[in-house]
């Protein structure tokens, strides 16, 4: 049968959908994760925004357009929260989170099989990597409980990969991977055992010789002995993924975030410290509950002050079921005045730091239509680069151009 995964959200449903492509596939079936005819169709779910939500129910109206007689399945964080939207549309199976990789063998099945959130990391998935990149998932769930949140009620709490199980994985990547992104929900969080074990689980993959990429970060990672420890790594990328959200103390407090400004500021002084020139990215969600403009201001200040390489800005959305959700929302023309206002100090800040960097060893991922390839930086910049060779997989060295689309204009460097 020719089966269709349609993933929705975060890059750690990415690799469940990939893994379960992969089981899927050994028992003979074909795959794709293209919206186009198919037998079976399966939704991957997200739920971080309402928004989310009303994507993952409108995809099931996608797909039947293309076979009205197709089989759907629903499994993920939207069916989590509730499955009952997904029984209305009259689809055949609704899963939750737990156990994705059942619906490999649930094909012939109908009903709802919403299984209790695992208390341990649930060791049963392995993706099939075929890009220049490889993700691998280190952990799930999330122990944080930020107040504009629903991720810990629907992920379950912080669990952790047993690290022998990572190294084996990552061991068994074929030569034409060459970099390497440890996801999950938290991985600040991750554990060996009950101890901090992000710092040993790097050190084992740099042995590897793949390049290394950390997915998003909290700020409480970033301490003297983390950072000093990275720095001694071959293979380390010192792009930075640190989840800011606020730039103003009494807005952090609302969201039940558990740093200040002043805090975040010195993890930012203690990466530069060891990398000058890393790419250090943010999340920032402006026109949250109450937020005052003094306080937005703060933020902009803030922002200004650290000098991020780029920001991705969120509009609030009220999530029902958080603690955010009972505080006063914001208009919506307040928000997105807000919203333009980041997204031009935005621009400002990425042409800021792409003329710090002059040259930059770029590992080349796809070719675009116009001919150019395009790749990224160690440091997070991507790169459009013109040239007659074939370059897809190789790492390159690059003089860094003007700013072009999403990234630079890059010309390879001569030896």
């Amino acid at each position: 049968m020719k089966i269709a995964i349609l993933t929705l959200g975060c890059k750690v449903n990415k690799y469940e959908s990939d893994s379960l492509a992969y089981n899927l596939k050994l028992q003979g079936h074909e795959v794709t994760d293209k919206l186009e005819k198919a037998d079976i169709y399966i939704i991957n779910t997200c739920a971080v925004t309402l928004e989310a939500e009303k994507k993952s129910r409108q995809m099931i109206a996608r797909c039947r357009k293309f076979n009205p007689k197709a089989k759907v399945m629903i499994c993920g964080c939207a069916s989590e929260n509730n499955s009952a939207q997904f029984v209305e549309k009259n689809v055949n199976v609704v899963t939750g989170v737990a156990g994705k990789i059942k619906l490999a063998n649930m094909l012939d099945k109908h009903g709802v099989f919403v299984d209790t959130l695992p208390e341990r990391y649930e060791d049963n998935m392995i993706s099939e990597q075929t890009r220049t990149r490889a993700y691998i998932k280190i952990q799930d769930g999330c122990n944080n409980f930020c107040s504009y949140c629903l991720i810990p009620y629907l992920r379950g709490r912080s669990r952790s990969r047993e690290i022998f199980s990572i190294i084996c994985e990552a061991s068994g990547l074929g030569d034409e991977i060459k970099e390497i992104v440890l996801t999950g929900i938290n991985v600040t969080d991750y554990k060996i055992g009950d101890e901090p074990g992000l710092l040993t689980l790097l050190e084992q993959l740099d042995t590897l010789g793949k390049r290394l990429r950390l997915s998003s970060m909290e700020e409480s990672l970033v301490d003297e002995n983390f950072v000093k420890g990275i720095s001694k790594l071959k293979n380390f990328c010192p792009h930075f993924h640190l989840s800011l959200q606020s730039g103003s103390e009494s807005v952090l407090k609302r969201m039940n975030r558990k740093y200040t400004p002043t805090q975040f500021l010195e993890s930012v002084e203690r990466i530069r410290k060891y990398f000058p020139l890393a790419g250090i990215t943010t999340d920032v969600i402006v026109g949250f509950p109450e937020e005052t403009e003094e306080e937005f201001l703060e933020t902009v200040e803030f922002i200004k002050k650290v000098k991020f390489s780029s920001l991705h800005i969120f509009q609030y959305s009220l999530r029902p079921g958080t603690v955010a959700a009972r505080m006063k929302d914001l208009p919506a023309e307040v928000k997105q005045r807000r919203f333009e206002v980041l997204n031009s100090l935005k621009n400002e800040l990425q042409d800021e730091f792409i003329k710090a960097n002059k040259f930059a060893e770029v590992l080349i991922e796809e070719k675009i239509e116009d001919g150019t390839y395009a790749g990224y930086s160690r440091n997070y910049i991507k790169c459009y680069i013109e040239s007659r060779k074939v370059l897809i997989g190789k790492v390159v060295t690059v003089k860094i151009g003007h700013p072009f689309k999403d990234g630079v204009k890059a010309r390879l460097k001569k030896i």
